[in-house]
């Protein structure tokens, strides 16, 4: 599986580099049967169940392997969205840095003070953020804020 979704990843990178803006129906539809052989065939590697155990309720327990798969098979349209979509990134690193600092934050004071605390320091973060994936700097962002004049991205200056 993870050699299928870096060769997805790899012929997106290279559509977007020739100036494509998607993958043929050919080759999404070559991408998505290899995906679906992929999680049929590790299912089928999965079928014995844990030893049944003497609790009556809740769900049988699985292997991680086996949880993975029933995920990947449940969530394939979320799985292969960057395929699909090009604005989608191929992986959730942006997103990870945009929570780091507050988990950093959390755990160097152990809390914050307050909800109102957290949410300041949610907005501000998140302000830093945006004017960053835009490729702006940000101490002068910060201070056109103050002066009133923040940075608001196009598709928010249209919608609201």
């Amino acid at each position: 599986m993870i050699q299928c979704l870096l060769e997805i990843k790899n012929k997106k990178e290279q559509a977007m580099y020739d100036g494509v803006s998607s993958l043929s129906a050919d080759e999404i539809a070559l991408f998505e049967q290899r995906y679906d052989t992929i999680v049929e065939e590790g299912l089928k590697l999965h079928t014995h169940e844990f030893e049944e155990e003497k609790r009556k309720r809740g769900k049988k327990k699985q292997s991680k392997g086996k949880n993975l798969l029933d995920r990947l098979k449940k969530y394939r349209r979320e799985t292969l969205a960057f395929m699909l979509d090009f604005s989608i990134p191929f992986d959730n690193n942006l997103s990870e840095k945009d929570i780091q600092m507050a988990k950093v934050k959390q755990k160097i004071s152990g809390c914050f003070r307050s909800e109102k605390g957290e949410k300041f320091f949610c907005r501000i973060r998140g302000y830093i953020s945006t004017v960053k994936k835009h490729g702006l700097n940000v101490v002068k962002s910060i201070t056109d804020a103050f002066k009133g004049k923040p940075f608001v991205p196009q598709a928010c200056a249209q919608s609201g």
